[in-house]
């Protein structure tokens, strides 16, 4: 397993999306035999007809990153969906103030920190026994799937035809039968992110401080505003998923548990936390069901979550009001926009 840390590391394929994007300045690279990137449509039209036969993930284990980025086989940082008194009635009292600790109680975890696909390898590498298949040793095959990534890189490519102002690069390393994809940071990213504004870092620490309103540390616990934002904190949930005949380990982070659904197993009793502007005109709503609700969509049902709970902030950055999405009516909600 040590072999495949170092080679998802070290030895990488790219391919690009419409070919336009180039890797960031800051990556350093490796030599290795030039591949042409192959071409990827990103035509709507494309993609018209059924649905391919996809398997809703089922939950293998998980694991936690703490204030330090520190690793940590346990579920030490799943935190509990603890939703104000009437929210369901639309009778909730919020104006919560989601700039409130921005210049005193953030840590923003260091982005020039690229990660790659170390926090899932040493999940593998510390769970060997529940990944073994066919009677094969853990030495044959690590992962006995066809893929292993991130969420975050099959929400890009999921995207892909509604999206056309972010392009991505995707690193793909065969090892012993299974391919595991990582993201290469592009020049236009690199450039964005080195230039973002105050005010975007702003937005960007807005969603991060709604979740301190809605999630307590324990199922019978309550929200605490004040507490630190850090966002080397999280909790990772680790799912076998099926796409075709195409089988898939993929990992993504969970922000909180509802310890009052019907369905108590995860990923189902897993909730999405989302924040975005106040809708306040036509234009906006469908702007809203165009982009931003299509992207909350993907990155729910890759990891099988069937809840979101959107709060929704007015200029002055207040939460004014909640509302939850249920991801399976999603696509009827954009269809009709």
């Amino acid at each position: 397993m040590e072999e495949a840390l170092q080679t998802a590391r070290d030895r990488k394929v790219s391919k690009h999306k419409r070919g336009l994007d180039q890797e960031a300045p800051d990556v350093p690279r490796t030599k290795s035999p030039h591949i042409p990137p192959s071409p990827l449509s990103a035509r709507p039209s494309f993609y018209q007809g059924s649905f391919p036969f996809y398997r809703l993930p089922s939950e293998l284990g998980s694991f936690s990153l703490d204030e330090k980025r520190c690793y940590h086989n346990d579920a030490r940082r799943l935190r509990y969906l603890s939703p104000p008194p009437g929210m369901d009635r639309g009778e909730a009292s919020l104006g919560w103030d989601l700039m409130d600790g921005f210049e005193d109680r953030y840590v923003c975890r260091n982005e020039d920190d690229k990660e790659g696909l170390l926090h899932i390898l040493t999940w593998v590498k510390e769970n060997k026994g529940l990944l073994r298949g066919n009677g094969r040793s853990a030495s044959d095959r690590p992962v006995d799937r066809d893929f292993v990534t991130w969420r975050g890189h099959l929400t890009k490519i999921l995207c892909t035809p509604y999206e056309t102002q972010e392009g991505w690069i995707l690193a793909v390393t065969l090892f012993k039968g299974t391919l595991y994809i990582s993201e290469r940071e592009t020049a236009v990213a690199y450039k964005k992110r080195k230039e973002r504004t105050r005010e975007q870092e702003k937005l960007m620490y807005s969603g991060y401080k709604f979740e301190s309103y809605m999630c307590a540390d324990s199922p019978d616990g309550s929200p605490c505003p004040s507490e630190v934002v850090n966002t080397n904190e999280g909790f990772c949930s680790v799912l076998l998923g099926r796409l075709a005949s195409h089988s898939f380990l993929v990992s993504g982070e969970v922000d909180c548990k509802d310890s009052s659904s019907s369905n108590p197993s995860p990923p189902s009793c897993y909730v999405e936390l989302k924040t975005s502007a106040q809708i306040r005109n036509s234009h906006q709503e469908r702007s809203f069901h165009r982009y931003k609700l299509l992207k909350w969509w993907c990155q729910s049902f890759l990891l099988g979550i069937p809840l979101i709970v959107a709060g929704f902030r007015n200029p002055k950055g207040r939460i004014v009001s909640l509302e939850k999405f249920r991801t399976s009516e999603i696509p009827h909600l954009v269809r009709v926009i």
